[in-house]
């Protein structure tokens, strides 16, 4: 006998032996939307911002500096901006995904910020 595991209207598995999808949560953490073939649509948006309604519970809000964690939808790589700065530091970069972007937190004390860049400079 074929068991439907996906008939619950949110696409949770049905209740079946020791599951329940009742007891299902949302777990804190990060959120990626992406569409593997870097096909934009609007669909990946929806997903995202599903995503920040779920963590906002953890203050993931990013509406004022003193609280949350600068959470938000980067919808498209900048790139024009990032090839314009990167040139202007002195280095070219690929064209558009051919590279990676990230984020850091860097601490506002300048000594520490200054430890904290010579750390990651070693990494890169």
């Amino acid at each position: 006998m074929k068991v439907n595991m996906c008939s619950h209207p949110n696409g949770l598995p049905s209740a079946r032996g020791l599951y329940d999808p009742a007891y299902e949560h949302d777990a804190c953490g990060t959120g990626f939307v992406v569409n593997i073939k870097g096909k934009p649509s609007h669909e990946i948006i929806t997903h995202s911002l599903t995503i920040l309604d779920n963590l906002y519970h953890r203050g993931a809000s990013g509406s004022e500096s003193n609280t949350g964690d600068g959470a938000g939808l980067l919808i498209q790589t900048p790139h024009a901006f990032l090839e314009r700065e990167c040139k202007s530091s002195g280095f070219d970069l690929p064209g558009p995904r051919y590279y990676g972007v990230g984020m850091l937190f860097m601490p506002v004390d300048m000594t520490d910020r200054q430890q904290m860049e010579k750390v990651f400079e070693k990494i890169v």
